[in-house]
């Protein structure tokens, strides 16, 4: 019950978010500007506030990218391989091994850690942030362009992925915040206090963003994805990747490849997380079912109440 009442206001700031833009409180106009707002300014803010406080070795922790990236990878193949078996093209079951594999760290993850664990989280955090955005995005991207130009348009799909990554200002606030960490650098007193007041609007904003975006997706969509495949993609998402985590991380610190049990810890409950709300908005710009994809999200997002909450309470 502690737990529970402590995750409690997270998920309701993104209910609060849902009801209003399915009321019409918030118009559907707004989320766009709501988007920018978050990912544009707080959140880069925030990621870059952490970066910065964060000791350099935990930004540039090799191994746990490398533990969290093989696991990414994993569900990636597994995902494809389920939704494969039907009709489902690759367009569908990319987006598809995406909103299985990318969890919605960056919105939810590193306000929700950080409350649990204290600021030493956003480290391990940030660095799964990292793999995501760079790697599975970019090779999810370029299976769902399998079905039309083979491997050829694969590429091309890979590359214009990474140029989204590069246009991405996450990526480039965790470099910075890790310049400053390593070169000791702090912006002078009236930059800081803007970059702070940013920071501490990240969290409560991205929620409620983060409902609203789920409310606009379930607008005028059609209802006739299958339940099965929609439930095994979020048991994927909230058991199988978590669980995934925690055994390849304890196999690692068994096996004295040097992992640290905190970041493993923080890596698990990174995959318990629900899945991230932007691969809605990718699924709709590559043409694939997105109306499919954010009721994965939508549930996913409903379920980890208590998933994660559960996680929590089996790891800390």
């Amino acid at each position: 019950m502690p737990i529970l009442l402590q995750t409690f206001p997270f998920f309701a700031l993104v209910l609060c978010g849902y009801v209003a833009a399915r009321r019409g409180v918030l118009p559907l106009s707004a989320i766009p500007g709501l988007n920018t707002f978050v990912l544009y300014f707080a959140l880069p803010c925030m990621l870059f506030r952490f970066g910065s406080a964060t000791p350099l070795a935990q930004l540039l922790d090799l191994r746990l990218a490398l533990l969290y990236l093989l696991c990414g990878l994993l569900i990636v193949a597994l995902t494809v391989l389920l939704t494969r078996r039907g009709s489902m093209g690759w367009n569908d079951a990319a987006f598809g091994a995406l909103v299985a594999a990318f969890p919605n760290t960056g919105f939810m993850g590193v306000p929700l850690l950080v409350a649990f664990m204290g600021s030493a989280a956003a480290g391990p955090a940030i660095v799964t942030i990292v793999v995501d955005l760079v790697v599975i995005t970019s090779l999810c991207i370029a299976l769902s362009r399998l079905d039309s130009a083979g491997l050829q348009g694969a590429g091309q799909a890979a590359r214009n992925a990474l140029k989204g990554v590069a246009a991405n200002p996450m990526p480039w606030s965790v470099l910075l915040g890790a310049l400053s960490s390593g070169l000791g650098f702090e912006p002078v007193g009236p930059v800081r206090r803007t970059i702070e007041l940013l920071a501490d609007s990240a969290s409560p904003v991205a929620l409620f963003t983060i409902g609203a975006v789920l409310a606009r997706s379930q607008v005028g969509s059609a209802g006739g994805m299958q339940l099965r495949s929609q439930a095994s993609v979020v048991l994927i998402k909230l058991v199988l990747h978590p669980l995934l985590v925690a055994a390849m991380g304890w196999l690692g610190i068994r096996a004295g490849l040097g992992l640290s049990p905190f970041s493993v810890t923080v890596a698990t409950l990174v995959a318990a997380l629900p899945s991230a709300s932007n691969v809605a908005m990718l699924s709709e710009r590559f043409g694939a079912d997105t109306a499919r994809i954010a009721r994965i999200i939508l549930w996913s997002t409903a379920w980890a109440f208590l998933s994660f909450s559960a996680a929590v309470a089996w790891l800390l």
